[in-house]
């Protein structure tokens, strides 16, 4: 889930058009979930083929992706590698939130409650070896870089974004700024009318760019205190203190200048937040990596959406536009080369 900064962080909203001639590295786990969360049946139930295999993440890897594509966009989908140990409390946190979801899913649907039922579905998507696996063979396929992470794909997409291999990070999550990507996207691939997960409210979503270096200065505080501020409320990797909140904690660090400071001179007392400090600020990043986007097989993308049940047709109707995309986005890049020599 990350931390959540929306209180104190200002974004600001785009057009995918606005990213036009861009490399992004999209969080992939982050964006996967997101598929697997809105991309459902009216009664909550996952698309799936005709042997009960789910296939909402392939549809939302060929046509958002291809959406992106279109926009003049190259995205790099980064995983996941090994999670920290520190992390254990949170995945276990996970897993009993998506139990917890998965009886009330099916109580609602007893009841004959869609929206009630709907609703608690979202909250029950999981991460399976085949989802993982099937989702990079597409991308593969469609030509889009993969790239595995030692460990936090967030981290390793920042990574990439701070030494200027690609224009921004994409991720829901805030983790990025505390990782270190100089630009942060967020609402790449899920823009438009969404549900409110857990509730049933609508709200518009909107693509929206949040630069690092702006909300530090507009705070004014550095990188390595706004992690101090979050180990104070708490991230992935620890729990952080009852009764602080971005705003709260950003107040101490202002005042304190560093999470040391603000425990010798409060009660606050954090156990190993200098292991959570070193995650962010210095945790495992590789440089095995190529953002160089690959030649599509459509014989091979339309191979595998077919044997999950996808339409030829359709399916083929989505790779002649991203092929269209792309050269139409080579020739453009080309002319303004030669607009450049003259």
């Amino acid at each position: 889930m990350g931390v959540n900064l929306s209180p104190i962080v200002e974004a600001t909203e785009i057009e995918l058009q606005d990213l036009r001639g861009k490399t992004v590295a999209v969080d992939a786990y982050n964006t996967i979930f997101q598929f697997l969360s809105i991309i459902r049946q009216p009664d909550g139930k996952p698309l799936q083929d005709g042997q009960g295999r789910v296939t909402s993440h392939l549809s939302g890897i060929l046509y958002r992706t291809a959406n992106l594509v279109e926009a003049g966009i190259e995205p790099t989908f980064v995983f996941d590698g090994k999670p920290s140990e520190l992390k254990s409390g949170t995945i276990e946190e996970r897993i009993a939130r998506r139990e917890r979801a998965k009886v009330e899913y099916e109580e609602a649907l007893a009841e004959g409650d869609l929206k009630k039922a709907f609703s608690k579905a979202q909250q029950t998507s999981r991460m399976t070896p085949e989802i993982l696996e099937t989702s990079k063979e597409l991308l593969e396929l469609m030509g889009i870089p993969v790239v595995q992470a030692p460990s936090d794909g967030e981290a390793q997409a920042a990574y990439m974004c701070l030494k200027g291999d690609v224009h921004a990070a994409a991720s829901q999550d805030y983790d990025s700024i505390l990782f270190g990507a100089p630009t942060l996207v967020r609402n790449l691939t899920v823009s438009g009318r969404r549900k409110v997960p857990g509730k049933s409210v609508y709200r518009d979503v909107h693509t929206e760019v949040i630069d690092s270096a702006s909300v530090l200065g507009s705070l004014g505080i550095t990188r390595e205190q706004l992690v101090d501020v979050c180990i104070l409320m708490g991230t992935d990797f620890n729990e952080g203190v009852q009764g602080i909140g971005p705003k709260k904690g950003l107040k101490l660090i202002q005042k304190h200048g560093d999470l040391e400071t603000v425990m010798e001179k409060t009660d606050v007392d954090i156990p190993g937040y200098e292991q959570v400090r070193a995650i962010f600020l210095d945790g495992p990043r590789s440089d095995d990596y190529s953002v160089k986007t690959g030649r599509m097989d459509p014989e091979g993308v339309v191979a595998m959406m077919t044997e999950y049940g996808f339409s030829a047709d359709r399916v083929g109707t989505v790779i002649n536009k991203i092929e269209a995309a792309r050269k139409a986005e080579s020739n453009r890049r080309k002319q303004r080369s030669l607009d450049n020599w003259f």
